[in-house]
């Protein structure tokens, strides 16, 4: 993966807490800056004289500089949704993303643009209604299988960078099933980590490599809904980032990520989520990308 923080903004107000955030991420990981300026319907071959996004482009570039990071600048005209599709798939590294003020009756009759860029994106994202620093208190979401472990690399990698806790959460579904796995799940949620299963290994391995790297790290479990439990702690642990793993493009998260969880969850945020789906020739001690 490079190591190159994509930066997106269509001129929303909205968007300016990832362009400080992305400013952060870059700094603490020593990358360099790609700022995307969106210009949405405007017609082709035509410049705006003077814009919201003429005036974000300017801030964070003057924020940059401030911070001495190197970065550049592109503008580019399109669906923002398209146009930043596509820039996440040339840069290959981490795509910063902000709400971009649709519409109330656009994101209801066609949903939240977010869900539709973690489908199309397959690089890692960070989603930011809201930039919340310091980053002292993470929550790595871990599903117990392992699929969480290339979006756990990126958020250990910050949170050292930070200084930051770790708390790693594993929401034991409601099951009825019988096969050893889901038994385990059900009658051991509380204590997983203590199991010989193969989810109870994979937790103990998320822990060590947390521990290993100089983080403060804990288990914490839940039982229920998995969206509903992860909102539920993501509430009342008031974290400063979320982690987890994408459901996009690897059929073996259905077991434990019901369809569209990374999406709920990111809709229901009020602090930075990151995602990215797995990376099955990264094993645990891999830097795991950025």
């Amino acid at each position: 993966m490079n190591n190159v923080v994509l930066i997106t903004t269509n001129g929303y107000e909205g968007t300016w807490p990832a362009i400080e955030y992305g400013a952060w991420v870059a700094q603490a990981i020593n990358a360099d800056i790609q700022l995307l300026g969106v210009a949405e319907g405007i017609p082709e071959g035509t410049e705006p004289k003077s814009s919201a996004l003429d005036d974000l482009l300017g801030r964070g570039a003057a924020l940059f500089d401030d911070r001495r990071l190197r970065y550049s600048i592109e503008r580019r005209m399109g669906r923002c949704e398209q146009v930043v599709s596509h820039a996440a798939g040339d840069i290959k590294g981490l795509t910063v993303l902000g709400p971009l003020g649709r519409p109330f009756l656009r994101r209801m009759l066609m949903g939240r643009s977010i869900r539709g860029l973690l489908e199309t994106i397959s690089t890692p994202v960070l989603y930011v209604p809201h930039a919340c620093l310091p980053l002292k208190k993470m929550l790595i979401c871990v599903g117990g299988l392992g699929f969480e472990m290339t979006a756990e690399h990126l958020a250990v990698k910050l949170g050292v960078a930070a200084g930051a806790a770790a708390t790693l959460l594993h929401v034991a579904p409601p099951s009825d099933l019988e096969y050893p796995t889901a038994r385990i799940e059900r009658e051991r949620w509380r204590d997983l980590e203590n199991t010989d299963s193969l989810l109870g290994r994979n937790l103990r391995a998320a822990l060590e490599t947390a521990r290993a790297a100089g983080m403060t790290a804990s288990i914490t479990a839940r039982q229920g809904n998995v969206v509903e439990e992860i909102v539920g702690e993501m509430k009342s642990g008031q974290y400063d980032l979320i982690c987890m793993g994408s459901p996009h493009g690897v059929g073996g998260l259905r077991h434990l990520y019901e369809a569209n969880v990374t999406d709920e969850v990111a809709e229901q945020a009020h602090c930075p989520v990151l995602t990215a789906r797995y990376a099955p020739e990264s094993g645990r001690d891999s830097p795991g990308g950025l």
